[in-house]
């Protein structure tokens, strides 16, 4: 009896150990995915800065400056929309660079009428061409900001904001609370304002140092789960040495617009307006078994004998969308020996010091850097060249393919690993060949000797 009563009991201990051990990866899942982790870009966030440059007779007047350090997520039309909730009763005097969606009530005010009295504003980019005396330094781009690993210059936007009913020194002035990130859509988490050390200029000519009176920042990171419960980009497969062609896997980003489709031959195509986005940027896809707004296909094509060639091509199935500063990163072990790219920009992306196998595809300025909507232009495409390191190079068990795929920042749905196309049992046919000469021409040689 005894010895059944201590094997219950530990039995017991060993389920609930068990229970604690599933609930404690649970826990750690929720987590890990609100930290918004990427791997392949481990540092990679937008930082807001909020400088304090003046004190005025009620506030300050403060530069806004947004920082995309994502090495290649950038944020596309119609651009990010900024917004907060005042620790106090402020409003908005003026913004230079920048304004806000809603004005709110500023009943209260006579005479001057502040731009904005909402508890909560929010925020917009203006659009290029704006008159100069409304324009800041690294504004009016439509919202529209460029990856870091891409261009960094481009990866930058400001604007000035004046505001009042809000402290006069450093100890008076209350930080915001509550910062929203969208780019344009959700995705990204903001964390609390914190207080840092004050941001030093440069003057015109570089002569003289001068620092703002009060920094605070705000970093932002993404998340792929929050910004899409499907994903939006897919990856086919196909190699030289295999008849077979692996599609993406059947609705790989979900089928919810199986019903709103348009076949690639519909007579609706040719409708006023078709390609005109919405406001709510709700896709029209042309219909296909995935119902992704983008196929990513790669392509093994030719082996040498100390290199190997793939080609790479990006379609875009969605008739509402220009991706514009599109990027393509992906992981493979033989990244870290690219020898050349033909007809897109390149950058290795180096996540961790000791590891080099994955790079960043955009297009080039002016060339390909527009991924025109679905239809006979929406697709763009590349070769790139690849040397052979003996001592890892193969072709088997899926190696020439990708890990992991990317497009502007969101990964892609691979096809399952027994879906592959597999490398043949016999030789390839021009060692095929090769041996049956070579056998043929030891047969003629035995019958004359």
């Amino acid at each position: 009896m005894e010895v059944n009563t201590h094997s219950n009991m530990l039995h017991k201990i060993l389920c609930q150990q068990q229970k604690i051990a599933v609930l404690a990866l649970l826990i750690f899942t929720a987590f890990y995915s609100a930290g918004a982790y990427d791997p392949l870009d481990p540092n990679g966030n937008i930082t807001i800065k909020w400088d304090i440059v003046s004190w005025a007779a009620d506030g300050y007047v403060a530069a806004v400056t947004m920082n995309n350090f994502q090495m290649y997520r950038h944020i596309n039309a119609p651009g990010w929309t900024l917004g907060w909730s005042w620790a106090k009763k402020e409003v908005i005097w003026s913004m230079v660079g920048a304004q806000t969606t809603e004005q709110g009530d500023c009943s209260k005010f006579k005479g001057n009428v502040p731009h904005c009295c909402k508890k909560t504003p929010v925020v917009v980019d203006l659009l290029p061409g704006v008159p100069y005396n409304q324009q800041f330094s690294n504004c009016c781009k439509g919202g529209v900001l460029a990856s870091w690993g891409q261009d960094p210059v481009g990866s930058v936007s400001a604007f000035q904001v004046s505001v009042g009913l809000a402290g006069t020194s450093n100890k008076t002035v209350k930080l915001p609370k509550n910062f929203t990130l969208l780019g344009p859509g959700p995705g990204y988490t903001c964390g609390p304002a914190k207080v840092v050390p004050s941001t030093v200029f440069l003057t015109p000519d570089r002569r003289r140092k001068t620092q703002a009176l009060m920094t605070w920042n705000v970093t932002c990171t993404y998340s792929q789960f929050l910004a899409s419960k499907n994903p939006t980009c897919c990856v086919s497969l196909s190699t030289f040495y295999n008849e077979t062609i692996t599609s993406c896997p059947t609705c790989a980003c979900g089928c919810q617009h199986k019903h709103n489709c348009i076949k690639s031959d519909s007579k609706l195509l040719h409708k006023e307006g078709i390609n005109t986005p919405k406001k709510d940027n709700t896709p029209l896809l042309q219909c296909t078994h995935h119902m992704c707004p983008i196929r990513v296909h790669w392509h093994v094509k030719i082996n040498y004998k100390d290199y190997w060639r793939v080609k790479v091509a990006v379609t875009n199935f969605n008739y509402r969308m220009n991706y514009t500063l599109w990027t393509l990163a992906v992981q493979h072990p033989n990244l870290n020996n690219v020898t050349q790219v033909f007809s897109f920009d390149y950058k290795p992306l180096v996540p961790y010091e000791s590891i080099n196998d994955t790079g960043m595809f955009y297009g080039m300025k002016f060339y390909n850097d527009l991924l025109m909507e679905a239809g006979p232009f929406g697709n763009v495409q590349s070769e790139v060249l690849l040397k052979k390191d003996k001592d890892t190079f193969t072709f088997k068990q899926g190696w020439a393919f990708p890990r992991k795929v990317y497009f502007n920042g969101d990964e892609c749905q691979m096809p399952p690993p027994e879906s592959y196309p597999f490398l043949p049992n016999s030789a390839p046919g021009g060692s095929s060949a090769v041996a049956k000469f070579t056998a043929t021409l030891l047969l003629i040689l035995w019958f004359l000797l």
